[in-house]
């Protein structure tokens, strides 16, 4: 574990939304992947209905593409600029933050056009190239960390951000390796990584997956268990959740068998929100 000396933790803004410091516990959720436009608006508008009802801070997630299939046969997405189109109608019809992954250097100027944060996928966090490119912009970027790392060697991707004057830095836990096809959740990343003074999001979707087995498949993840790890994550003090959620899971082209049935959002957000502001000290 570090011995860093906690810095104080920093606000990044994304539109109207904080995250990080005192503000509350924010939402960051949709489908792994843009399968088409009526999918991903119908799904875009029934979880800002349900955050609405909490009162929980929503920003919107599905990546154009998604680069790292385990098979050159699998669905990736729409690609940049449907994808983007897409997205951008998400923000103009109900006016609320997109997140995408972008995986090349030569996307990042097009994405951050119409992107409110840039996100770094595991695989590609120790890319110094496309991190340098991405911290350019000035927008937010959410590093996600790589399943091969310790949580103190997240300074590493941290520093390369910073060192283009961009300080809007999330940085997401997402699982660690154990074994072979298997991850596990190290609690203590959420105040290790904290303890570099930007916002940590906690991402309980794709520690439940199972590797070497496709995520089409039932075997391929356990989402039984996204509730218990995602509680473990607020209790732990994240600033953000991040689950990725489908209205029929068994239907989605991407991470089907790690993604939350979005018929099971709202009991998990009331199981969250009291153990969020018991440990934010907000009001109940």
């Amino acid at each position: 574990m570090s011995n860093s000396i906690q810095q104080p933790r920093k606000t990044v803004k994304v539109q109207n939304i904080g995250i990080g410091a005192d503000n509350p516990l924010v939402l960051i959720a949709g489908p792994c992947v843009i399968e088409d436009e009526n999918r991903v608006l119908t799904t875009a508008e029934s979880i800002l209905s349900i955050t609405e009802k909490y009162g929980i801070p929503f920003i919107f997630k599905s990546s154009y593409e998604k680069d790292n299939r385990s098979s050159a046969s699998l669905y990736r997405g729409p690609g940049l600029i449907k994808g983007l189109s897409i997205l951008e109608k998400v923000k103009d019809e109900f006016h609320i933050p997109v997140l995408s992954d972008v995986h090349r250097e030569t996307d990042i100027d097009r994405a951050a056009e119409i992107l409110d944060i840039i996100q770094i996928p595991a695989f590609l966090c120790q890319q110094t190239s496309l991190l340098l490119k991405a911290g350019m912009t000035n927008k937010p970027v959410n590093i996600k960390k790589g399943q091969f790392l310790a949580p103190e060697n997240m300074s590493g991707p941290v520093g390369k951000i910073e060192s283009t004057g961009n300080n809007k830095i999330l940085l997401t836990e997402r699982g660690t390796c154990f074994g072979y096809n298997r991850l596990v959740s190290d609690i203590c990343s959420i105040p290790i990584m904290q303890s570099f003074g930007y916002p940590v999001v906690y991402d309980s979707t794709h520690i439940i997956r199972i590797y070497g087995i496709p995520s089409s498949d039932r075997r391929g993840g356990v989402p039984g268990y996204i509730s218990h790890l995602t509680r473990a994550g607020v209790a732990a003090g994240c600033d953000a959740i991040f689950i990725e959620t489908h209205p029929e899971p068994e239907e989605a082209l991407c991470d089907a068998a790690s993604m939350l049935k979005l018929d099971l959002l709202p009991q998990l957000i009331e199981e969250v929100l009291p153990i969020s502001r018991i440990v934010r000290r907000e009001s109940l």
